[in-house]
């Protein structure tokens, strides 16, 4: 149980801080169990970036025992007990 990280990119700015604003893109990938598979994006049509605090538990955390656990998420293809991984893209930090 745990989060992975990987940078893919550097960005340009500071890195946000817990307690900041930030706004972000972001994929969600392991659709049917396949980490190849987007399930979600924010770059999707009708979609859009969105904005929420650091550090205070408002977003899913990553793997299952966090994520959508024993019953997952049917209506996106997330299997029970799926690992997910998020790409994300931060726009702006504040």
């Amino acid at each position: 149980m745990g989060v992975e990280k990987e940078l893919l990119r550097a960005g340009t700015g500071p890195k946000p801080v817990s307690g900041q604003n930030v706004t972000i893109h972001c994929t969600g990938f392991g659709k049917n169990g396949d980490l190849a598979k987007k399930f979600w994006s924010t770059k999707d049509p009708g979609q859009k970036p969105f904005s929420f605090q650091i550090g205070q538990g408002k977003v899913i955390k990553v793997l299952s025992d966090y994520a959508y656990g024993p019953s997952g998420f049917p209506a996106w293809g997330i299997q029970p007990n799926s690992v997910l991984v998020f790409e994300i893209e931060v726009l702006s930090a504040e």
